[in-house]
């Protein structure tokens, strides 16, 4: 049952927590899920979760500070001594996830924990991951798993399956390698099951397996997950030795993340924060893009300036203003965000930018021509100026097509670049559109009040 945090249940929880009931704590978790609890910690101060953590069970414990938000997990651990790390969490962990969180400590608590650690194979496990970098394969995968040896017989294979199965949690698939300990395919459980006990692992294997090199790059691993609907992806290293695999939930764990980055860039936050950041940190975020989104309203003020005299003797062009404007803007975003979206998903496929600018330009024509008709119908009942009537018309038209159009380009080219296109949308966009969209409302109508 989903477990729905109240302000009854968190008042009772303190109030145990402040007359040290050990008891009557480990009753109000006993039920929880790691992830609900984690939801918890999120609201008490660290010496309530401190108190609430050291009571939770080995396995438990570990799966909840690897649900803990970064920030969070990083100000608990320098609350907890070395060895109470190492022993009562790190040693219940997968060793993917014991490296991300022994790598946010400092060198020297690193240093100690490792000290502490009773299994020695899972420090070095563990050594090894911390040297591959967090946004490849390497930095994903953990290093539990089951593999068997091509020539073995299925007696020796599942004597040893049962050997290996104590430290691995979920078996998806079981790997098998040659002498050289290279991949060299999959045992299905089913063909297993059926064999007879002196079947050789090589005459029942799959050989046609997918898998990655610990160099490539996370966003490919998605992709190839993806693309493939696999659960589990083994890793090789650059000899096609078998070091390691990457289940589904580490793949989600990097969806998630790549979001938030890709919204926290749209919507012009320059940094990762979270709402109970500090002042600073939060100011430090927000800041750059506002100040550019400041100077293009500088900008913006000038080109209305440059025709004051238009504004002063057709009044009535200033109430259109904030129209063009806004439309300019919200079509740049939401071509931007197409693009950008398909960018991420690998869904736009090999055509040319310039076939994928052409299929923008055509949406754009039809939008265009659909909001100028609308607004025409408006101001020929409303208004009495025939060249106001036109310029808002054309210009409409004419900054629908060139946001579409510019807000497709910019991410193409920022990718084609090697570039994060996500730095295309949201304020910047916005602020360019509202510039140009100006200028050109106000140039059309300069030319079409002086002829008409």
């Amino acid at each position: 049952m989903k477990f729905e945090l109240t302000l009854e249940y968190l008042e009772n929880l303190r109030g145990v927590i402040e007359r040290r009931e050990e008891g009557p704590a480990r009753q109000l978790m006993a039920e929880l899920h790691p992830a609900d609890i984690a939801e918890i910690y999120d609201e008490l101060d660290m010496d309530e979760a401190k108190f609430l953590f050291l009571l939770l069970e080995g396995e438990t414990a570990s799966e909840v500070l690897a649900e803990l938000d970064e920030d969070d997990r990083r100000r608990f651990l320098e609350a907890l001594p070395s060895d109470v790390i190492a022993k009562q969490f790190i040693n219940e962990m997968d060793s993917d996830d014991a490296a991300d969180i022994i790598g946010q400590m400092t060198e020297q608590k690193r240093a100690d924990v490792f000290l502490h650690l009773d299994d020695k194979r899972q420090a070095k496990d563990i050594v090894d991951l911390l040297g591959y970098h967090e946004d490849t394969a390497g930095g994903l995968m953990a290093k539990e798993l089951i593999w068997v040896r091509d020539e073995w017989n299925m007696r020796t294979c599942i004597r040893e399956m049962r050997r290996q199965a104590e430290a691995v949690d979920e078996v998806f698939y079981v790997y098998v390698v040659n002498e050289n300990d290279e991949l060299s395919g999959v045992l299905p459980l089913k063909r297993m099951l059926l064999a007879l006990p002196e079947t050789r692992v090589r005459d029942i294997s799959e050989q046609n397996i997918i898998s990655v090199t610990t160099d490539l790059p996370s966003q490919e691993v998605v992709q190839i997950m993806e693309k493939y609907n696999l659960v589990v992806l083994p890793v090789v290293d650059e000899n096609r030795r078998l070091v390691g695999r990457i289940t589904i939930d580490d793949v989600v764990d990097v969806l998630r993340d790549e979001a938030e980055e890709d919204y926290r860039r749209m919507s012009g936050l320059s940094e990762d924060v979270e709402p109970n950041d500090g002042v600073w940190m939060l100011t430090r975020a927000r800041l750059p893009w506002l100040m550019v989104g400041l100077f293009g309203g500088v900008l913006g003020a000038q080109v209305i300036s440059f025709y004051e005299g238009d504004l002063a003797k057709h009044a009535a062009m200033a109430f259109f203003i904030p129209l063009i404007a806004a439309m300019g803007g919200n079509v740049g975003v939401q071509s931007s965000a197409i693009v950008v979206q398909g960018l991420a998903n690998n869904s736009i496929g090999l055509e040319s930018t310039f076939r994928k600018i052409l299929k923008e330009f055509a949406v754009a024509f039809i939008n265009a021509l659909a909001c100028s008709s609308a607004i025409l119908a408006y101001n020929l009942i409303f208004s009495d100026s025939l060249a106001l009537t036109l310029s808002v018309s054309a210009a409409l038209f004419v900054v629908i097509v060139f946001a579409s159009v510019f807000g497709a380009f910019v991410p193409l080219t920022l990718n084609r670049f090697k570039i994060d296109p996500a730095l295309a949308t949201g304020p910047f966009i916005t602020t360019v559109n509202d510039i140009l969209g100006l200028f050109i409302y106000l140039a059309i109508g300069r030319m079409l009040f002086a002829v008409l």
